[in-house]
């Protein structure tokens, strides 16, 4: 008997929206502004399927206009659905394009579903012999299934595949019959859709009573067997359930029809896809498609697991070969259209000897601006030692200098570059300079003169894009430059060092790399006058660049004894804690599972009531917020907080910073990063030491672990005292505000006595607590409900405490709408120093997302601003540091702190020089106010 053939219908809509909320939190903009994540989420499961499953016949189904049907019956059907975010409405047009330049075809029906169409073609391929997969993530498809037609949920959050056949269906749903499907979901509704179902009737009831009558019908007939108020709400809405069981049914009868020969996968257009993938920037997923449609079998290594689809045949690496190769076997690639060192002019060349390094230097002190890159044997720059430099300062054209392996050979070499270095009137260009700055900084050699970072720049004028090199030579260039890879492999034991290079081969990359870098200057310069984004990148961005890499190098002393025994103390503690969790609920269970967790919390002991919030998987939501919540009045969850938090300190920082120590210094050196927050503030890494925490006595105690270099130091800290209040209150020009801070006042406790209508003296500790939420999150959008929740007042409190708070300060209410209103006509917010922060959807239709947009308008500044000053005043303070020869240091900037190792002759000098430059870095009009402190350790300096 012939094998059966299969085919696979894609649910388009289902399938974009999956896309969009994947990346929600990190979306997908390219170097237009536009938003690509729903087409990029698409694209994603539709090469997934292909690569996966290699089907026979593929077609994708769209709604168009929706349900006629169901909108006859009922009114209401999916009337509570909000806009559609503008990313989707962008995106469908040119998924229909991509999906038209790869020959597969679009099914859609004015007035039908995609639900409808996919099942009307699901069951004419089915008496076809044809075994029918439904890529979807929707369960309503359950219905249709069948042993022939599969609903095939698509991979999603490192979670594979899953295929639900009958078994699947009648295990899900714990019925006898797929097509009781149906009426379980007209029994329990559909909020999505807006299908009512049956009042009282939720999810657990709706199996019990299917187990119980087995379909809505036979229910509605036999209410006389039911009790209470179960009885009273089915039979007071029998009419309401045979409504609801007729929207959820799926139609098997629209008029379309399935033609074998029309939805078989056959060869795409290259060169459409080639331009649309172009245009989107989609530069990784033109290489999967690629991969995918023009490998050949020695080359197709893309498929690196095999898919089973009982009882379809296994797909092994094996099988793969090329899908759409044409006559004699010749393929026809998607280039990308992108230029590349094999089809560019240009002319790089190796420079070595003393005479050629000498002729090298002479010309390079003829510029006023060169782009310059290293290459290195690592990507740590406190080990990696230099293989070779390379320069370009014309198009086209660069020169490699390759470096000995010996140490001090190398040094040597280097030294000759010195003039060059040291030159303060040539501008020195490149990627990501502070790595290249630390680098030289190993050879003592300091880099001197303006900077140009292309890194930089670009983030400043699209803040929310990749800012990587291959990214912006595609994106601006539209060249793609020789990757990493292709040289020493991939990452893992078997990747090569840069000195196993060949040098020809280095010599090509290297100073390919330097002359794009040029290139990108000369396409970025310009760009950062049109945002108007110039004084920010020479007065603070650049500037900066020279202070981290300083306060990096420098690095800080650890406690790692101490941390070893606050690891054991700890470890006791959790012990203990765990201990007491396990007695009260009565059994041992793993905290550290969410599943298990919110069991015990929601069906043993009926924490929080009977509604407990459920994830998309079905399984009881457990994060911090609701926990938070719910431990205002259970001790039991405080401590699950608690232990929450002591594991999370002893895994991410008691144990782990004293493997972070550089053995080469015996120091913690975290890592900067300036352009990854959209808001302007500095990101730290390796290790992250902006999220130690400071409000609980454990989370504190880790920065006792940080210590002065030795015992003629001592740390100092310098603290920024409620500077965001303060910009605040200068930006919204709020004259109570503003009062308050000229006087010294404290502000909670005065805001707390205009709101309260107390004086000064009378205010409470929890009326200053209060006052004290609602002036850090008026501006953030706190509403009743999150103040309610932040505090122990009612929601009606809460409310009254906002309006009160408005009362008081009404300017301020007056400046968050003014900004809004900027920000939408502008389509961005901005801080005092000209850092914008683009706001793609503060005019979208969704009031969500809208919202969130809105939020941002007020915040961006506020944020972005106090990361402005604290900028400004570490270039100052490191200037003075380095011109007058301090001993002391600049080590750490977190948030809004600055810390110092100070040598401690130089105490009383450096205290008042730290205090000025940080109260001066901005005049507002409200004085900046410096806390500083001083330790043994940073706690105790803090």
């Amino acid at each position: 008997m012939a094998e059966q053939k299969r085919l696979f219908l894609l649910d388009a809509y289902a399938l974009i929206f999956r896309g969009y909320y994947a990346f929600i939190k990190n979306p997908r903009i390219n170097s237009k502004g536009m938003d690509t994540s729903a087409i990029l989420g698409f694209m994603n499961s539709l090469l997934d399927v292909i690569k996966r499953e290699k089907p026979d016949h593929l077609a994708v189904a769209f709604d168009k206009g929706g349900s006629h049907v169901r909108s006859e019956m009922f009114a209401e059907y999916k009337s509570n659905r909000s806009e559609t975010p503008e990313a989707i409405l962008i995106a469908v047009p040119y998924i229909h394009r991509i999906l038209e330049a790869m020959h597969i075809p679009i099914i859609e029906l004015e007035g039908c579903e995609a639900d409808d169409l996919i099942g009307t073609i699901a069951k004419q391929a089915e008496k076809e012999n044809y075994q029918v997969f439904m890529v979807t993530p929707d369960k309503d498809f359950a219905q249709l299934v069948s042993e022939n037609i599969f609903i095939y949920k698509p991979a999603r959050l490192g979670n594979g595949i899953e295929i639900w056949g009958v078994p699947e269906v009648l295990e899900r749903f714990e019925i006898e019959r797929p097509e009781q499907v149906i009426d379980f979901l007209g029994m329990m509704g559909d909020a999505v859709d807006n299908i009512p179902g049956l009042p009282g009737v939720g999810e657990v009831t709706a199996k019990k009573l299917l187990k119980e009558f087995g379909s809505m019908e036979n229910l509605l007939e036999n209410t006389h067997q039911l009790k209470g108020k179960m009885k009273e709400n089915i039979e007071a809405n029998k009419e309401l359930g045979l409504l609801s069981k007729q929207l959820a049914t799926i139609l098997c009868d629209c008029d379309v029809k399935f033609v074998a020969e029309d939805y078989e996968l056959s060869k795409p257009d290259s060169a459409k896809v080639e331009a649309l993938f172009q245009e989107l920037e989609f530069r990784r997923l033109a290489e999967q498609f690629n991969s995918l449609f023009y490998s050949n079998p020695a080359s197709y290594a893309a498929v690196e697991t095999t898919t089973e689809l009982a009882p379809t045949k296994t797909i092994t690496k094996s099988d793969q070969f090329d899908l759409f190769s044409g006559p004699d076997g010749e393929t026809d690639y998607v280039k990308n259209n992108f230029n590349t060192l094999e089809n560019t002019e240009h002319f790089y060349q190796v420079v070595q000897g003393d005479m050629g390094v000498k002729i090298l230097v002479q010309n390079l002190l003829k510029q006023a601006a060169v782009s310059w890159d290293t290459e290195t044997t690592g990507i740590d720059p406190l080990t990696a030692e230099l293989v070779g430099m390379s320069f370009s300062w014309e198009k086209g054209k660069g020169f490699y200098v390759p470096f000995p392996d010996d140490f001090q050979q190398a040094k040597a070499l280097a030294e000759k570059f010195l003039p060059f270095f040291e030159h303060e009137g040539i501008e020195k260009i490149g990627q990501n300079l502070k790595y290249d700055i630390k680098i030289m900084m190993n050879y003592g050699i300091a880099v001197k003169g303006k900077l140009f970072d292309t890194m930089l720049a670009h983030y400043l004028i699209n803040p929310d894009m990749r800012h990587n090199m291959d990214v912006l030579s595609e994106s601006y260039l539209n060249y793609s430059p020789k990757s990493i890879e292709s040289l020493i492999g991939k990452k893992g034991k078997n990747q090569k060092s840069m000195r196993d290079v060949d040098l020809e081969d280095i010599k090509e990359y290297a100073a390919e790399d330097a002359d794009v870098t040029w290139q990108l200057k000369e396409v970025f310069a310009p760009q950062l006058d049109q945002t108007g984004t110039r004084k920010l990148f020479d007065d603070i961005e650049t500037p900066l660049v020279q202070v981290l890499a300083s306060m990096e190098m420098e690095g800080v002393r650890l406690d790692t004894d101490f941390l070893k025994s606050l690891s054991g103390e700890m470890a006791e503690e959790i012990k203990i804690l765990e201990a007491k969790i396990y007695e009260a609920a009565g059994e041992k269970f793993n905290l550290a599972s969410p599943k298990q967790l919110g069991e015990i919390l929601f069906d043993k002991l009926k924490i929080g009531g009977a509604k407990q919030k459920k994830t998309k998987t079905g399984q009881y939501a457990t994060g911090e917020d609701i926990l938070s919540y719910l431990a205002l009045s259970s001790p039991f969850v405080q401590d699950i907080l608690d232990w929450r938090q002591l594991v999370k300190l002893q895994n991410t920082y008691v144990e782990a910073l004293p493997l972070q120590v550089c053995t080469k210094t015996g120091r913690v050196h975290t890592d900067y990063m300036q352009a990854v927050a959209a808001t302007g503030r500095l990101s730290s890494n390796n290790p992250n030491l902006q999220n130690i925490p400071i409000r609980t006595e454990r989370g504190r105690l880790i920065r006792k672990a940080f210590v002065p270099r030795d015992e003629n130091y001592i740390l100092l800290s310098a603290d920024y005292s409620q500077i965001e209040l303060r910009i605040i209150a200068a930006l919204s020009g709020e004259p109570n505000m503003i009062e308050a801070f000229r006087n010294g006042e404290d502000i909670h406790r005065s805001t707390a006595a205009k709101v309260f209508n107390v004086s000064p003296e009378d205010v409470t500790r929890d009326q200053r607590s209060h006052a004290k939420t609602v002036n850090f999150g008026i501006v953030y959008g706190v509403s009743a409900f999150g103040l309610s929740n932040q505090t122990s007042l009612s929601r009606s409190e809460s409310k009254d405490l906002i309006d009160a708070y408005y009362k008081t300060y009404p300017r301020l209410r007056q400046y968050i709408n003014e900004q809004i209103d900027l920000a939408r006509e502008n389509g961005y917010a901005q801080t005092i120093s000209g850092r914008r922060r683009y706001l793609k959807d503060i005019n979208s239709q969704n009031i969500v997302v809208r919202q969130a947009a809105e939020r941002n308008a007020v915040n961006a500044p506020i944020q972005g601003s106090a990361a402005d000053i604290i900028k400004i005043a570490m270039i100052n303070i490191y200037k003075k540091l380095s011109s007058e020869n301090w001993k002391s240091k600049m080590l750490l900037q977190v948030h809004d702190e600055l810390v110092f190792d100070v040598h401690k002759d130089e105490l009383d000098a450096i205290r008042p020089m730290i205090k000025s430059e940080m109260e001066n870095a901005f005049t507002l009009a409200v004085p900046l106010e410096v806390e500083m402190g001083t330790g043994e350790n940073w706690l105790s300096a803090h």
